[in-house]
């Protein structure tokens, strides 16, 4: 009983972790932060800034000469 009890802790711990990992893979978890940091709500306008934050901080610095 008790290997049968571990055996379902280890599975529920190795789906969370999946799932945490497929969340940042995904970017569900940066756009939850970015909502948290800039206190909006879900929304089609929100996504987009998230967008646009991300695809900025991806850019190249304008390099000079």
């Amino acid at each position: 009983m008790n290997f049968l009890r571990f055996r379902s802790t280890s599975v529920v711990h190795f789906v969370r972790i999946l799932r945490l990992t497929l969340r940042e893979i995904f970017d569900e978890a940066a756009y939850a932060r970015y909502l948290q940091r800039a206190g909006l709500k879900a929304s089609r306008q929100s996504y987009v800034g998230f967008l646009e934050e991300k695809h900025q901080a991806k850019s190249p610095a304008a390099r000079c000469c």
